[in-house]
């Protein structure tokens, strides 16, 4: 089995018109190490101004997060992260998954309600709530004779299809419903789509947030920064096969260019850093992301 080690670094800067102050914010943004599928060797995130306080959990999803306080008036915040993470390939394993009309009794075999059980990726989540129109589009790709992962795959390929990828359409607040409509987006949006898609199935899907490598066309230099956060689905294929993971955005599974940070519903959940702060006027963000493999 192949396994490729990486040198990560991320830098999220933001600048306020207005000073701010009683910033309290949570970062979910290191790796995971993960049994089988990759490994952090080593990493820090660095805090510019310092923090007035600063705690450190472990979420219901059992993620590492940082939460942190600033209460001083500041004109900008600048959040630096650096890891080193193994991740290994995945072998493609043969299509065991049962037909979808036998997996609502595999689900509810399922006793178990820790962080991974199916039964909290079915139902609406914060920012996923059953819509028609996406539900009706699921299920052109429902036929009775395919199994679940079949099902999840060629709902991969039609989103791909389907939508263009667009950062200037979509913002981190458009509602699944929206970009379905616009039929254009990022990667958050792809995956929100077919997340909707496969649990008005009744299929449990799931948000994951990382990071992905990416490579410049032949010919081209690789740009510093250019590499990205970037968000794909996680599907539960019943028992005997468990979750997979499936990037729509590139209609792809998930392989050792993805670099995990985190499970959950939906964005919700992930955010890589979410807060309030007391403040007024706009304010400008930057994000640059660094995936260098090691020889």
């Amino acid at each position: 089995m192949m396994a490729v080690l990486y040198d990560l670094t991320l830098h999220m800067g933001y600048a306020y018109d207005t000073p701010a102050s009683g910033a309290r914010h949570i970062m979910r943004l290191m790796p995971l190490s993960l049994q089988n599928r990759q490994r952090l060797v080593a990493g820090s995130i660095s805090i510019s101004p310092q923090p007035d306080e600063q705690s450190h959990f472990v979420d219901f999803f059992q993620h590492p997060a940082t939460s942190f306080l600033l209460r001083s008036p500041h004109e900008t915040l600048d959040i630096r992260m650096q890891a080193r993470v193994q991740v290994e390939s995945q072998a493609m394993s043969a299509d065991f998954s049962p037909l979808l009309a036998d997996l609502a009794e595999e689900v509810a075999g399922i006793w178990s309600l820790d962080s991974a059980s199916p039964h909290h990726f079915l139902g609406d989540s914060p920012r996923l709530a059953e819509t028609k129109t996406i539900s009706e589009y699921a299920k052109t790709c429902a036929q009775p004779s395919l199994t679940v992962m079949q099902i999840a795959y060629a709902l991969c390929a039609r989103i791909n299809e389907d939508f263009t990828y667009d950062p200037e359409a979509t913002s981190v607040d458009t509602t699944p419903l929206e970009s379905f409509k616009l039929k254009r987006g990022v990667c958050q949006d792809f995956a929100h789509v077919m997340i909707l898609a496969l649990r008005s199935l009744g299929i449990p899907a799931g948000y994951v947030s990382g990071f992905l490598r990416t490579i410049p066309p032949p010919g081209k230099e690789r740009l510093e920064g250019a590499d990205a956060m970037h968000a794909w689905v996680r599907v539960w294929c019943g028992e005997t096969v468990g979750w997979i993971e499936l990037d729509p955005t590139n209609n792809i599974p998930a392989g050792t260019d993805h670099i995990v940070v985190a499970y959950g519903r939906d964005y919700a959940d992930v955010a890589p850093v979410i807060g309030v702060l007391k403040s007024y006027g706009s304010q400008r963000s930057v994000q640059a992301v660094d995936v260098i493999p090691l020889k």
